[in-house]
């Protein structure tokens, strides 16, 4: 495909979310941290919503999600249930979260860790595991990214030229405008991503059955490749112990961007609303799944499975169309690593370098902002340039780290007699089993390397608590009548006793 329309599409999309984040800002000053961090806890249901989906239905939706039904089959829906999740923990957790914030200040989710344990370490510890996910999964919303402008500009972009140059558009606005630039594009982003992916879905199953009833794809998979839909799959590679375990860490990894765009509501009400909204939203992910599988048959030779979509399209869809798709793939990528380059930021800023150096709260709201282009170029740039694995490989491989600050939350929402001490050595146990079972012996007996970290974090954990110090009594309580309400109904001593 030669023509330039579809290079100009996506072009024009990135033109007009720059200016949608720069314009987010609206003359108020974004030196202070709950402004740049939380947008003043200003969103409304609608921009929260868009916010919280369009942030989670990322660049595995259009090219890692579909690769995977192309590569492996019914292994895919693994997304659906991970997703699902996240609007009932939204649900659940996300009013509690924003009246800690509210109540107590926070900004970041280290900070709210910091507070509850009474520990300045304890927070920039969590800061540092928890970024290590959110560094992964910003590369590959970047690798997604680069991937989009090389296929649409007919490889005249280079993957390296690419990745430089999305990284540089984010960072333009999301200096500017910091949360409130977030929030702005990610409502248009989301809806561009719903319009296209079932445009792009319908179209090409008409092209591939006939009709618009996706049963035709499933039906000549069945006949024709039946191992794709059974696990462990075509490959043979995903095994249910693997895939059950990968679900079960990516439910468990409360991932930092998400609890500060709770923070970033206006109320803990409005979190309810959005949250009940959630599930309307993710229908976006099944037409691109159907795509992936549909390339099983039509695609045969693909080299790189996260492409299957692009190549579906521009083999089969009209010009306009398949310049919809690089839009509407890019701005799945964009929204998604927005949202974690930011937190990285803030809290590394807030939760790491202001206890060390005992920074003021203005100076580090403005180290906050200087922060991104380091993380960016020097970290998430080099990292999406030499593509370390696929996409969803490379989100499992993050949540996994992610997965290992579980006590922390533990302690803050369900057991009061949680400790600092009990969390650290917990998270600082899953840790190395995590990155032992990562690099050096992989995901042992098929078992995701999290969940290994899991198993032993967990008890550390709890025995360690047992054997050290409680939090002081007063600060238990005061979260716990947020995270707990009905269990300090009575004295204080019975209170604690009764939410144990």
């Amino acid at each position: 495909m030669n023509s330039p329309w579809p290079l100009l599409i996506t072009a024009t999309y990135v033109a007009i979310a720059m200016v949608i984040g720069l314009r987010a800002r609206a003359g108020r000053s974004m030196n202070s941290l709950e402004e740049w961090g939380v947008a003043g806890r200003s969103m409304g249901p609608v921009t929260l919503y868009l916010l919280i989906a369009a942030g989670s239905v990322s660049a595995y939706t259009f090219m890692g999600a579909p690769g995977w039904a192309y590569s492996k089959g019914v292994a895919v829906f693994y997304v659906a249930i991970y997703l699902a999740y996240l609007a009932l923990v939204a649900w659940y957790f996300g009013p509690k979260v924003w009246q800690f914030g509210e109540q107590f200040g926070h900004v970041t989710q280290a900070s709210a860790i910091s507070d509850r344990y009474q520990s300045p370490a304890l927070g920039a510890i969590a800061a540092l595991v928890m970024a290590i996910g959110s560094i992964a999964y910003a590369v590959l919303q970047t690798i997604g990214s680069a991937d989009i402008l090389f296929v649409m500009s007919g490889g005249l972009i280079p993957i390296w030229l690419g990745v430089v140059l999305v990284l540089a558009c984010i960072a333009v606005y999301l200096y500017a405008s910091g949360q409130r630039a977030i929030g702005r594009t990610n409502a248009f982003q989301g809806v561009l991503m719903l319009i296209v992916a079932w445009a792009v879905g319908l179209w090409a199953v008409h092209s591939a059955t006939g009709g618009l009833n996706f049963a035709g794809v499933f039906e000549r998979i069945q006949s024709e490749h039946s191992e794709f839909l059974t696990l462990p799959g075509a490959g043979g590679d995903m095994s249910f112990s693997f895939w059950t375990t990968s679900i079960i860490v990516s439910m468990f990894s409360f991932m930092p961007p998400v609890w500060t765009q709770w923070m970033s509501a206006s109320s803990a009400r409005t979190i309810r609303r959005s949250a009940t909204w959630l599930p309307t939203y993710y229908i976006v992910i099944l037409p691109m799944v159907v795509v992936g599988f549909i390339g099983i048959y039509s695609l045969p030779e693909l080299e790189r499975a996260d492409t299957v979509v692009l190549e579906y399209a521009m083999q089969h869809l009209p010009i306009v169309l398949v310049g919809l798709l690089g839009a509407g793939t890019l701005a799945a990528s964009m929204s998604s690593s927005e949202p974690f380059i930011h937190s990285v930021s803030l809290s590394l800023s807030k939760d790491v370098l202001q206890p060390v150096l005992k920074l003021s709260d203005g100076v580090t709201g403005k180290l906050a902002r200087l922060l991104i282009l380091p993380i960016m170029f020097l970290l998430i740039a080099p990292l999406a340039i030499a593509e370390p694995g696929s996409l969803v490989m490379i989100l499992l491989v993050g949540l996994g780290f992610a997965s290992q600050v579980l006590p922390a939350f533990i302690g803050m929402f369900f057991w009061p007699r949680a400790s600092r001490l009990g969390v650290m050595a917990g998270i600082v146990v899953g840790f190395l089993i995590t990155t032992a079972f990562t690099i050096l012996w992989p995901n042992p007996m098929g078992i995701h390397a999290g969940f290994w970290g899991l198993i032993l974090n967990l008890p550390v954990f709890v025995a360690v608590s047992l054997m050290t110090p409680a939090t002081h009594a007063e600060v238990v309580e005061r979260f716990f009548r947020i995270s707990a309400p009905r269990g300090f109904t009575r004295s204080k001593g019975k209170a604690l006793n009764s939410v144990t």
